[in-house]
């Protein structure tokens, strides 16, 4: 606990400040985390990170994340993803299935899943005090999820909501994250409106909590699948990047196709 704890104010440290700053070093910085959790990926299905695939999905990847800000010349996004199809197929063939189709699914979908994931990250923090407010809105109503769906899925929890890929998460604990979410949702629109109504930021909370909770059963669920307990220990205590960010690589997108952010 002691070293979690250590982690997490060390980590708020370094993560606040890029925050706060915006722009060009907090987007920055989303590229290195959105890398570091591309590799996490990967290594757990087995991919070395250290390879012609993995350097093609880092290449896929910084497209998703750039692609609006540099000059693509005559390919698109499309077809950039598709040349990487391409490569990553052939290359299946030239090492004669040593890094088979299966592989070549895990890199692409990684690739596409964080890229755009963290992308809608540095689209919502935008420029000025607004875009300030909606990241911080987005990670309180993150947080509220997870301490409610802790303390009362401890206080209350009976009925297991998912036990065969998160035993300890609770139906309980899981409305409790909303309740408190919801609460905090409230709290600051009243500080900081964010959303034009009180409705709208009810919605928008219980929207984000759900959401939320299914991005870190997803994760959970690749965790069991490959026999790993953590993605990565670049956070001592607290495991790896895609530990920290799976609720928030599923708000991100469904914020954004509701219109909360443009």
């Amino acid at each position: 606990m002691k070293q979690r704890i250590i982690t997490a104010i060390i980590a708020l440290i370094l993560f606040v400040p890029f925050v706060i700053i915006g722009g060009t070093p907090f987007n920055l910085f989303v590229y290195v985390m959105a890398t570091i959790g591309f590799l996490e990926l990967i290594r757990m299905g087995s991919i070395a990170k250290y390879s012609i695939p993995s350097l093609l999905g880092i290449g896929l990847l910084w497209t998703f994340l750039l692609s609006e800000r540099i000059d693509l010349a005559w390919l698109t996004k499309s077809d950039i993803l598709m040349l990487i199809v391409l490569l990553l197929l052939s290359y299946t063939v030239l090492v004669k299935n040593k890094f088979t189709f299966d592989h070549a699914g895990v890199v692409l979908l990684s690739a596409i899943y964080l890229g755009m994931g963290f992308y809608y990250l540095t689209i919502a923090r935008g420029e000025g005090i607004e875009g300030l407010a909606t990241i911080l809105y987005i990670f309180l109503i993150i947080w509220a999820t997870d301490t409610g769906a802790y303390f009362f899925g401890r206080a209350f929890g009976k009925h297991k909501l998912w036990p065969k890929i998160s035993p300890n998460k609770t139906v309980e604990g899981a409305l409790g994250g909303v309740a408190l979410a919801v609460l905090v949702g409230v709290i600051f629109q009243f500080i900081y409106p964010v959303e034009n109504t009180f409705i709208g930021i009810i919605c928008v909370s219980i929207l984000a909590s759900v959401f939320g909770q299914i991005g870190d059963l997803v994760e959970s669920a690749f965790k069991r699948h490959y026999g790993v307990k953590d993605s990565g220990n670049v956070l001592p205590g607290h495991g790896g990047i895609l530990d920290r960010f799976d609720s928030l690589l599923f708000v991100m997108p469904i914020l954004h196709f509701v219109g909360f952010f443009n």
